[in-house]
């Protein structure tokens, strides 16, 4: 099943026109014709199954036959707000990854020890969407604009919040609460971890210190660890 996404798509759309590069990928590539099948997602749940009416490479046209509203799988609301790392592709290989596994939303954190500071929002999305296609998700995750940890922490107050660090402190096994909770933040450091000034600053802030396990973890493993622990425990 080939999946294709857009947000202009909605329940009263009776047909769909695709830019002229989608068209040409259909036409072109998947060599799509009169009469095919292409389904279509919003991200928010809905899939549009829908017929081509004019297979032009520069101008694709789809008839909408049926709309089905697809129930999110997991029961839970998952945001991680997460460090990116000074490699690029290790914080895409999570982005990729998260979004396969599920998860509601992801926040890019800039923190004191940060080694980059400057993230492409464009690309990370594009990351996103085409993991949420491959992997058959009606449900896309939403992407933040990238923000530095005290503004986070400051206005960031709904459900509940947890910070995954390293310093030796008195922490929560994060299994043994995963599997009870409904709207879950959870804060992964970079690097060089949080300072110890933001971990104090989290705790102010109603954050609960937890763990990810024995082992110290890249950035971006602990960060799938985290999406992985909730989805199995809440399966």
């Amino acid at each position: 099943m080939q999946l294709f996404f857009n947000t202009e798509i909605n329940q009263e759309s009776k047909s769909f026109t695709f830019d002229k590069d989608e068209s040409r990928h259909i036409v072109k590539v998947l060599r799509k014709k009169e009469g095919d099948t292409i389904f279509i997602t919003n991200g928010a749940g809905l899939l549009f199954t829908s017929i081509v009416e004019l297979a032009n490479d520069k101008k694709c046209v789809v008839k909408i036959i049926n709309i089905k509203v697809h129930k999110k799988p997991w029961n839970y609301y998952l945001h991680i707000a997460i460090a990116p790392t000074k490699l690029n592709d290790r914080f895409e290989w999570f982005l990729e990854k998260a979004t396969e596994i599920g998860i509601d939303e992801i926040t890019p954190l800039i923190c004191d020890h940060s080694e980059r500071k400057i993230v492409k929002y464009d690309r990370m999305e594009k990351i996103i969407h085409s993991a949420a296609k491959q992997s058959l998700k009606y449900h896309f995750p939403k992407l933040n604009e990238q923000i530095n940890f005290h503004n986070f922490i400051t206005n960031h107050t709904k459900g509940t919040l947890l910070i995954a660090h390293c310093e030796d402190a008195e922490k929560q096994n994060l299994k043994t609460i995963a599997n009870s909770l409904n709207q879950i933040t959870i804060l992964i450091g970079p690097e060089g971890d949080f300072s110890s000034k933001e971990i104090l600053q989290s705790l102010q802030h109603n954050y609960i210190p937890v763990s990810l396990g024995a082992s110290r973890l890249r950035t971006e493993t602990a960060g799938i660890v985290a999406v992985h622990s909730i989805a199995f425990l809440n399966e």
